[in-house]
């Protein structure tokens, strides 16, 4: 296939310029603003398993916690996904993870693009408190593209590993008696052996807010049913329950889906933590005491269990979630009248060698408030950053511009369409990349955030794509490293870099 013109334009006054040999040529070369990559290489080794919930990560934080009072702010050790059991690959697990996050995406760009919210889909749908911290956990080793963090669910407390899901509201784990259940990673939570656990009832207000909810007439229950971006669903009761964080905070009658019946592509996580703008989800119920705010920094995918003390990763619940204002550059946050779940920013450019791409338009971005099309959501479940189709275009031929010292390698992998050999090599110069928002706001991209390993053999890719959706997502590889803030309270968005 031929390159695109305007990479070859690029390419062509390069030629010229150096041909010409003069100081234009110099000038060319010093404009162009690059950052150094070590070129690691995914392990062709399969993952080795270790006991999580031996480590005291779980027990150690929450059997303090039975005594009921709140804690402050605390902070705790992440567990990489290397401690989890994992029979497979780094590249199998990526390719898997490519595969589920593809169709995630599109479901998104569906949901967002045609449906009224919906609080009770992954896809559709303040006050002063001290706030509180939990671990985060990279799930890649799970075989999925969230991240998890760990709580404990019910009195006495049951530790659940839970995804963190920004693009859903409703809070759901597995129950005992189990209809039909995945295998979790710990003890599957039972409702009857917890003292605080409630049944919701078919008449009230809770109930009635779920978008997909029923009612059990026999035990006037009500029932939940969650449908996800990947054809994943979960079903049964809908109650409320105490929540524990960390080392002391607990939330009590927390509505939650306590489901019998889930199948799909959940691999090992005991249920979901909704983190939506929707009123079900956990900040919204815990609004009153903590404030609608939080934040979280999501560990590297390639860490390993070696370094975790040096990669710690956490999510912050409360006043303590936003921290110093001067930390973070933050952007309004937007609001798409027809989803009220996802969190949309405007995305005003992209740089490539410390120049705006001229092809990324922000009109191409921008979102379209009596449709409800287009826009740019920030989502901790989708792994890679995609544009509308035109942006992403002048994004990765500006790129490959800047980046013609590099040897590319022929094809692509899975939905990346820009790949490079650097095998052989240690450390590489790449273009620097960064992303400029409404307000004033900009994320300056680590070099392994939008260059990745895909196999052992040196191999890497650009990571980000297109889509024709409308949506455009940024998803969490590019997320890594920097603290992002969800200031709810505030209604803005903020990245703080080297957040961890």
């Amino acid at each position: 296939m031929a390159p695109p013109p305007s990479l070859l334009a690029t390419a062509l006054l390069l030629l010229l310029l150096a041909i010409a040999g003069g100081p234009n040529a110099a000038a060319v070369a010093e404009a162009v603003r690059y950052q150094t990559l070590v070129a690691t290489p995914l392990s062709p080794h399969p993952y080795t398993a270790t006991a999580v919930e031996d480590d005291g990560l779980f027990q150690g934080s929450l059997a303090a916690d039975e005594g009921g009072a709140a804690a402050s702010t605390v902070g705790l050790r992440v567990v990489h996904r290397d401690d989890f059991a994992v029979n497979a690959t780094a590249a199998e697990l990526l390719a898997h993870r490519l595969r589920r996050d593809k169709r995630r995406a599109s479901r998104i760009s569906a949901a967002a693009g045609g449906a009224a919210a919906a609080n009770g889909t992954r896809v559709g749908g303040g006050g002063g408190g001290s706030g509180f911290v939990a671990p985060v956990v990279s799930g890649l080793a799970q075989g999925s593209g969230e991240y998890f963090t760990k709580i404990g669910v019910g009195t006495p407390v049951t530790p659940a590993l839970m995804v963190l899901d920004t693009g859903s509201d409703v809070v759901w784990l597995q129950c005992a008696p189990c209809r039909r259940c995945y295998d979790q990673s710990g003890q599957m939570f039972d409702p009857r052996a917890s003292h605080s656990y409630g049944a919701v009832d078919c008449a009230a207000p809770l109930c009635r807010r779920l978008d997909s909810g029923g009612c059990d007439l026999r035990r006037k229950a009500c029932l939940y049913q969650v449908a996800y971006g990947d054809g994943s669903v979960t079903a049964g009761d809908f109650a409320t329950e105490t929540l524990t964080f960390a080392s002391g905070a607990r939330v009590p009658r927390v509505a939650l889906g306590c489901g019998h019946d889930n199948e799909g592509l959940f691999v090992a996580a005991a249920g979901l933590l909704g983190l939506g703008r929707g009123s079900l989800s956990f900040p919204s119920q815990i609004s009153r005491r903590f404030g609608r705010s939080f934040s979280y920094c999501l560990v590297d995918r390639t860490s390993s269990s070696a370094s975790a003390t040096s990669r710690s990763s956490t999510v912050t619940f409360g006043s303590g979630a936003v921290g110093p204002s001067a930390a973070a550059s933050f952007t309004p946050m937007v609001k798409n009248p027809r989803m009220e779940t996802f969190y949309y920013v405007q995305l005003m450019g992209i740089s490539v060698g410390g120049a705006r791409v001229p092809g990324v338009a922000v009109s191409d971005l921008r979102l379209d408030p009596s449709t409800g099309r287009g826009g740019v959501i920030v989502d901790s479940g989708t792994s890679v950053t995609r544009l509308a189709r035109p942006a992403y275009a002048a994004l990765r031929d500006a790129f490959r511009a800047a980046a013609a010292g590099l040897r590319l390698s022929p094809g692509g992998f899975s939905l990346f369409d820009t790949c490079y050999d650097l095998s052989g090599l240690k450390v590489v110069k790449v273009p620097t990349v960064s992303m400029h928002f409404a307000g004033g706001a900009e994320a300056a991209l680590p070099p392994e955030n939008y260059l990745i390993p895909v196999d052992s053999r040196g191999t890497f890719c650009f990571a980000f794509a297109g889509t024709d959706g409308g949506v455009s997502i940024i998803g969490n590889i590019q997320q890594q490293g920097f603290r992002v803030v969800f200031d709810g309270d505030g209604q803005r968005l903020g990245f703080v870099p080297k957040g961890c």
